[in-house]
């Protein structure tokens, strides 16, 4: 934590941040999105007490003026780290207090001994699920930056994503069943926040965890992305983020082709002689998109949605398991899921 300023006119400092970051820095995307967006909505922005975080919602309250009273600061503590996360909620709730805005907060009610980066992020979610209902919100902003994008990138490639993979964390993207989640901070590196926050004489709650060889990202962050900076000799992290909208155009675009196919029947069914002859990554695509409106389908490994893939491919007859309650089932022209 910046420890050297107190909050003191937090709502002056907040206008003073957004001189020294404009407006016009946000991801275009974000901005056009809140520029249609209804007056009415509510947005609820995720508050860790970090500086990326205290940085969207002191600028989401410098820009948008006509919307304090509908925007909702939330906050959850994962309770890992005694009682430094208590003093990150009660900072949280500081910070709201004084821009005048809405406050929610929880925490994990029985985390396990050794939980993971995906366990925890799903706990935060279940929370803002959970809460954005009751105050109408269907709008979610993260505090995603250039070096998460950089960090996330070699997460996934480790794991062996393709493009709707590594074209995350995208600036605006619609969560099935839950929200759209915004992150206009998509443009500016880390260390751009951090100095703009000084400047402002802004203090902010540092995660010392993050410092941690823990978590898989930590050691991306600590040990890989310096090392990718320093031999690439130029901006590698502004480099990061033009590919991964290079791969979210690519990737939007496959979508869209798979979607003028109308290959996918309203009853569920996967109509394979509308991709008969496609690229393989049409067929790849049109199979991850059924795979998606199976409701009751498991979780299917690399190699059994490959296996599948090539069945779709071929047009081979084929009943294979997706788990406890169901079978994926290849008869003549169609792929359909049977109990």
């Amino acid at each position: 934590m910046a420890k050297k300023h107190s909050l003191g006119d937090l709502k002056a400092k907040a206008l003073y941040l957004a001189q020294l970051i404009p407006k016009d820095k946000l991801h275009r995307s974000v901005l056009a999105w809140a520029d249609a967006c209804s007056k009415k909505e509510v947005w609820s922005v995720a508050f860790s007490s970090g500086a990326d975080s205290l940085a969207l919602l002191l600028l989401i309250w410098a820009y948008w003026p006509e919307k304090r009273k509908q925007i909702v600061a939330l906050h959850f503590d994962h309770r890992l780290r005694g009682a430094a996360s208590l003093k990150d909620e009660a900072f949280a709730k500081q910070v709201a207090l004084a821009l005048s805005i809405k406050f929610k907060s929880d925490f994990w009610k029985s985390p396990p001994d050794k939980p993971s980066e995906a366990l925890a992020r799903e706990a935060r979610f279940n929370f803002f699920k959970k809460v954005m209902p009751k105050v109408k919100s269907n709008s979610l902003w993260l505090g995603h930056q250039q070096d998460d994008i950089a960090e996330t990138f070699f997460m996934r490639l480790a794991r062996g994503s393709g493009t709707a993979g590594l074209a995350a964390p995208r600036p605006v993207y619609t969560e099935s069943n839950f929200a759209v989640i915004l992150r206009p901070l998509l443009t500016l590196k880390k260390e751009e926040i951090k100095s703009a926050l000084t400047l402002a004489q802004v203090p902010w709650r540092e995660d010392r965890s993050n410092a941690a060889y823990t978590y898989f990202r930590n050691r991306i962050r600590l040990s890989v992305i310096p090392a990718w900076i320093e031999a690439s000799n130029r901006d590698a992290l502004r480099g990061a983020a033009y590919s991964r909208t290079l791969l979210e155009e690519d990737d939007d675009a496959i979508n869209q082709w798979v979607i003028s196919l109308n290959c996918l029947s309203p009853t569920g069914k996967l109509n394979l002689s509308r991709i008969t002859g496609k690229p393989k990554a049409i067929c790849r695509r049109a199979l991850y998109l059924w795979l998606n409106k199976q409701t009751q389908v498991g979780r299917l490994s690399a190699r059994g949605f490959e296996t599948l893939l090539a069945a779709v491919i071929a047009g081979k007859p084929t009943k294979q398991s997706l788990g406890p309650h169901g079978f994926a089932v290849i008869n003549t022209q169609w792929l359909f899921f049977h109990k």
